[in-house]
């Protein structure tokens, strides 16, 4: 089994895209029926118009911060300059965890949750 796509419903499909591609950075390839999707390494990251979604599920679709999206940087810092400097609101960070990630964090158009996170070395083992 392994994960194939990762979608998100958006309210302004055009906007997210924006955001995706020119503030997280992630390489977009194409646009179709409300559909974006982006090269995100092993797994299909995508975009999908929440009123089409609402259409998909049957019921209505309500984004906000219920996850975030995890993208793994070289160095968490000149994100986050990169994050400020594009007047891009830092919800916390840059700041070292305990688990190993040197992450910040920041919002999408629609709410949902981006941390950039750097790997560096465990201040804690796992149980």
């Amino acid at each position: 089994m392994e994960i194939g796509y990762v979608i998100l419903y958006v309210g302004d499909l055009g906007r997210s895209v924006e955001f995706y591609r020119d503030v997280v950075g992630l390489a977009y390839k194409f646009t179709d029926a409300g559909y974006a999707e982006f090269d995100a390494g092993g797994v299909r990251f995508a975009l999908y118009e929440r009123r089409r979604a609402e259409w998909l599920t049957g019921r209505a679709v309500t984004p906000g911060a219920g996850g975030e999206v995890v993208v793994m940087v070289a160095d968490v810092d000149a994100y986050a300059e990169r994050l400020r400097a594009a007047g891009v609101p830092v919800l916390s960070g840059p700041a070292d965890r305990p688990w190993g990630h040197r992450t910040v964090h920041v919002a999408d158009p629609d709410g949902f949750v981006v941390e950039f996170a750097e790997e560096i070395p465990r201040a804690r083992e796992r149980r």
